[in-house]
């Protein structure tokens, strides 16, 4: 388990030890630090690490999934509250890197 830490938040990482489902890396969760308001002492769950099969990494976002007229969908728990999807990077990266650090230690 590894753990990055910022002013507000930090992230910890849970590596997957059991290679299932393929290509998943690890979860992943955002913990608030003193200073985040009424987030203090909180976490956030449903982050998972993926390796992609033409190479590289990408992280999925906590979701609820349900059905309409029998087909699958997915809402996103945590989304950008101006709309602009690019708004997720930073929160990525920092999971992203969390996970770097851990492969670092190892």
């Amino acid at each position: 388990m590894s753990k990055q830490k910022t002013e507000l938040m930090s992230v910890r990482i849970l590596p997957n030890t059991s290679s299932t489902p393929a290509g998943k890396l690890a979860d992943a969760e955002v913990i608030f630090e003193a200073g985040a308001g009424p987030f203090t002492g909180m976490k956030l769950v449903g982050f998972a690490i993926w390796e992609r099969r033409a190479g590289g990494r990408n992280v999925t976002f906590p979701a609820r999934q349900y059905s309409v007229n029998g087909e699958r969908r997915s809402f996103a728990l945590l989304r950008p509250a101006n709309g602009d999807v690019s708004s997720q990077e930073a929160i990525r990266d920092a999971i992203l890197e969390a996970f770097s650090g851990l492969e670092a230690e190892s």
